[in-house]
């Protein structure tokens, strides 16, 4: 869903074979037992699935007119504030 520019929602198919989960996992350096539970279900058969997610922030910058999204986050992260 766009407004003008702007992109207010994005979709797409999840990745639902847990051996690709697993090798991706390994390649952000993260350490994949730490995911076991999540993992599980996708290992018991996980069939193909897609979604969508609505940019909320982006959504209240256009609706109260505001050019900067960092205005509109409850919690913005930049080089200076890297955590809440």
């Amino acid at each position: 869903m766009q407004y003008g520019y702007l992109e207010l929602s994005s979709g797409g198919r999840r990745l639902h074979d847990p051996n690709k989960l697993r090798e991706r996992l390994v390649e952000q350096g993260l350490n994949p037992s730490q995911f076991e539970d999540h993992l599980k279900a996708f290992d018991w058969g996980m069939p193909p699935h897609s979604g969508w997610g609505l940019g909320l922030d982006r959504l209240m910058s256009v609706l109260t007119r505001i050019d900067n999204v960092r205005e509109v986050v409850l919690y913005p992260r930049d080089p200076e504030r890297l955590f809440p």
